[in-house]
């Protein structure tokens, strides 16, 4: 199926590793020029860069702290100078911690509402005004299912994400009258290099104490989380906009 996403411009946050490099990798292979963006990561994101133009696309690496609301509009602006405005927005960059939350301190708190929060937003609003002036565009949340259902231990970064709804359903109304539409895809444990930073070292029996949580019985791949936000981006996607799709191997049924 041709998602028509040939030539248009995305930016992917958080796209130095794991799911967001394997998002913009995915866009590139369907000929949509690709700007990784990285925080650290900036290393991973030259490779992903490099492997995307092998493909025959324009893909760059670009950083940017997403507390730092001037980085933030640098970048959009690289993008735009560099590449072409942005079409396509994919929100992935976030931060986790596992930790009980009476143990947490407010500095344990800031880098989640920071980037999963206050990011968020600077880089919606950012890129949402050039998607203005270019006439429409389509954003993409990632989100956890720890927003949607709550989880122990992920409090604060339940608390974090669950702000991705109110974004994406007030996003969705204010900017339909621009063309804009916005989307957001609520994920369950996806394998990734992060993994264990984000469970721990699973032995054998807490991993199966974890996998009985899913009826089917397996964590994700970004494989499986790839098809749906290639599809919610898409033009295909164009009477679609306000909706939270869940991608979690029915870990969490609304």
């Amino acid at each position: 199926m041709d998602l028509k996403l040939a030539g248009k411009t995305v930016l992917v946050t958080g796209s130095g590793q794991g799911l967001g490099r394997a998002i913009g990798l995915a866009f590139a292979a369907e000929g949509a020029d690709v700007a990784f963006h990285y925080n650290s990561s900036s290393v991973g994101a030259e490779a992903a860069a490099k492997e995307a133009s092998a493909l025959g696309v324009r893909a760059i690496a670009v950083g940017a702290d997403l507390r730092d609301g001037a980085a933030v509009q640098r970048a959009v602006d690289e993008i735009r100078d560099r590449l072409a405005p942005i079409d396509i927005l994919v929100n992935n960059a976030a931060v986790a911690q596992s930790k009980p939350f009476l143990d947490s301190t407010e500095q344990d708190w800031e880098p989640q509402i920071d980037v999963n929060v206050t990011g968020a937003l600077r880089v919606a609003q950012a890129v949402s005004r050039q998607m203005v002036d270019n006439g429409g565009g389509s954003i993409v949340t990632l989100m956890g299912d720890s927003g949607r259902v709550g989880e122990s231990r992920l409090l604060v970064t339940a608390t974090t994400r669950a702000t991705t709804v109110g974004l994406t359903k007030s996003l969705a109304k204010e900017l339909a009258r621009h063309q804009i539409r916005a989307n957001a895809v609520s994920i369950a444990l996806v394998r990734t290099e992060s993994l264990d930073s984000h469970t721990g070292q699973a032995d054998e029996a807490k991993m199966k104490k974890i996998l009985s949580a899913y009826p089917l019985r397996r964590l994700g791949t970004p494989d499986d989380v790839v098809p749906a936000v290639l599809l919610l981006a898409s033009p295909l996607s164009s009477w679609t906009t306000g909706q939270i799709v869940s991608v979690n191997g029915g870990y969490a049924m609304p």
